[in-house]
């Protein structure tokens, strides 16, 4: 038989043979909360019915810009300072099991009628969430200053002004005119009536279908009692990808400073429901407009 041997002595201040696997964890902890986080981004949303899509369309990430910025140009309210889309830098869609994608981007942006020698540039960044096949996304939209608020109130006042002192209301047949041309005296009344249209083409967008402003007619200003500007008009809304034009009755009433009134009503192959809105200034959808 073997004797039993007496083990080695502790080493002086106590054992430490356990100390080397909580010190391990401690020094593993950020990278194991650094790869949870990465995988929570990749979700894009704190709803696990959202996954990423594997299957976007081409052009969705161009189709949410046009809406956020129908969106934004309508309760912005403010025709001096109408943007166009310029170009989407970034941007991440998320399908859900109903069919329904959300889509995260940052685009930049462009002054509808920029004048000569003008920074034009401006960025958003929005989420749009688009209803399957259904108009009217979603959209949430922040935008940077695009045009000082003092120029900007001042020239929404000068139109205003203008259209309020005319003599006779305005009576317009077409703009633009059958070559195309818009009178530039008769431009801050189309970009007016664009506020209106833009208001039309984010409830009728869906994944698939936009539409872009092609002609403005029938414009018919109404006297009234009160401050703001009141007037009827027809725009012709140019479908993609169908190619169809779309004729639609926009009465509008309009203050500078103030949530924009519309009621329209649009002929074509839509539903009821789909066809005719209306729009008394409340927030309808989330948005941002503190830096405009």
């Amino acid at each position: 038989m073997q004797p039993r041997r007496t083990p080695p002595p502790a080493p002086p201040g106590g054992p430490r043979a356990a100390a080397p696997m909580p010190a391990l964890l401690l020094l593993l902890l950020p990278l194991l909360l650094a790869v949870r986080g990465a995988a929570a981004g990749s979700a894009g949303s704190e709803d696990p019915g959202w996954r990423p899509d594997p299957a976007r369309q081409p052009g969705l990430l161009l189709q949410a810009a046009r809406a956020a910025l129908h969106f934004f140009n309508s309760r912005a309210a403010s025709p001096s300072a109408l943007r166009a889309v310029s170009a989407v830098q970034r941007g991440r869609a998320w399908v859900n099991s109903k069919k329904e994608r959300k889509v995260d981007l940052v685009f930049t942006t462009e002054r509808y009628n920029p004048e000569e020698g003008e920074e034009r540039m401006g960025k958003c960044s929005a989420r749009v969430v688009f209803r399957n096949e259904k108009p009217r996304p979603a959209v949430n939209v922040t935008c940077t200053r695009f045009i000082e608020k003092s120029k900007r109130q001042q020239e929404d006042y000068l139109l205003y002004k203008h259209m309020k002192q005319l003599k006779t209301p305005l009576d317009v047949v077409s703009i633009p005119d059958s070559h195309g041309h818009i009178d530039p005296s008769l431009r801050p009344i189309w970009e007016l009536a664009f506020l209106g249209g833009s208001y039309v083409m984010w409830e009728k967008t869906t994944q698939v279908s936009h539409y872009y402003m092609a002609q403005l007619s029938s414009l018919k200003q109404w006297k009234t009692n009160d401050n703001a500007i009141d007037f009827d008009y027809t725009v012709l809304l140019h479908e993609f990808p169908t190619q169809e034009i779309i004729p639609c009755r926009i009465h509008l009433v309009w203050y500078p400073g103030k949530p924009l009134k519309v009621k329209y009503h649009c002929h074509g192959l839509q539903t009821p429901e789909e066809a005719s809105g209306i729009e008394e200034g409340s927030a309808v959808a989330p948005t941002e407009l503190s830096n405009f």
